[in-house]
């Protein structure tokens, strides 16, 4: 992994993006605007969820924040999760390091967007395993901690990344357990890009079954998902040019261009 800092951190006042971590606002800037480049970005990330889910299948999204997934899943036994109570999420109120579910209630949850922006990764995965069935899936989508997203991150101040956390520790928070939105862009590439750590730490609790890598200039040029900034509006013709490129890049280097990971965790 290339890393052109260890840590890149920033506080709030410091931030360039339009609009930061606004949910409500965000759900009604994407239902209410005609362009298309936020729908096509996330098109990609959730609709390739759906080949791992049956018909019958119960599933929830944990961490489901502007509730856009509920577009994407075709699932009809889908429920969205959240901290927070707003009126678009399905079940409120849940923290996804105890969400207070009965064990073994799932056959799938969806995690997107959401595991670097807790304090907690492992307790997160532990709950994660108790309350899926047996087989049952864990499908996430995270940031891939590129140089170009690196690059990005410390353009614009949002977020950031730190290299040098334990992210297996469960005593200590890795981040801000005040703010909801406070992140770091290198969790994933902590969690799973040590094979060794991996499988020490999650090697009991679950498998990989699947990892793919996705997103270069789609994501550059969404305008945001709730973090919102300037974009150029695309028709379908053009996205897809852009897609291209981005699969292209990522082939050619996915540690310099990718921005995005797909991974499915089976629990043993």
């Amino acid at each position: 992994m290339i890393k052109l800092k260890k840590r890149a951190i920033y506080k709030k006042d410091e931030n360039k993006m339009n609009i930061v971590s606004d949910t409500l606002k965000a759900r009604k800037i994407f239902f209410e605007s005609k362009s298309k480049n936020l729908d096509f970005l996330l098109k990609k990330r959730f609709e390739w969820m759906n080949q791992f889910i049956n018909a019958e299948d119960i599933g929830i999204e944990v961490g489901s924040g502007a509730g856009f997934s509920k577009k994407y899943i075709f699932n009809k036994n889908f429920k969205t999760t959240d901290f927070s109570s707003d009126d678009h999420i399905d079940i409120k109120d849940i923290d996804a390091h105890s969400t207070n579910f009965k064990d073994e209630s799932y056959n799938y949850i969806i995690s997107t967007n959401m595991i670097h922006h807790l304090a907690y990764p492992m307790k997160f995965f532990k709950e994660m395993n108790r309350i899926l069935k047996k087989n049952g899936k864990l499908i996430i989508f995270e940031p891939y901690c590129s140089v170009i997203f690196q690059l990005i991150t410390m353009i614009m101040k949002h977020e950031g990344f730190d290299f040098e956390v334990d992210v297996w520790n469960e005593e200590k928070a890795l981040l801000d357990k005040e703010d909801l939105f406070d992140g770091n862009l290198a969790i994933s590439n902590l969690i799973f890009d040590d094979k060794k750590k991996f499988n020490e730490n999650l090697d009991k609790f679950f498998k990989i079954e699947y990892q793919g890598y996705m997103e270069c200039l789609v994501f550059l040029n969404s305008g945001g998902v709730t973090s919102k900034t300037f974009y150029i509006p695309m028709n379908n013709f053009f996205l897809q040019i852009l897609n291209l490129i981005d699969k292209i890049l990522i082939k050619i280097s996915k540690d310099f261009f990718c921005m995005g990971r797909k991974i499915v965790l089976i629990k043993k």
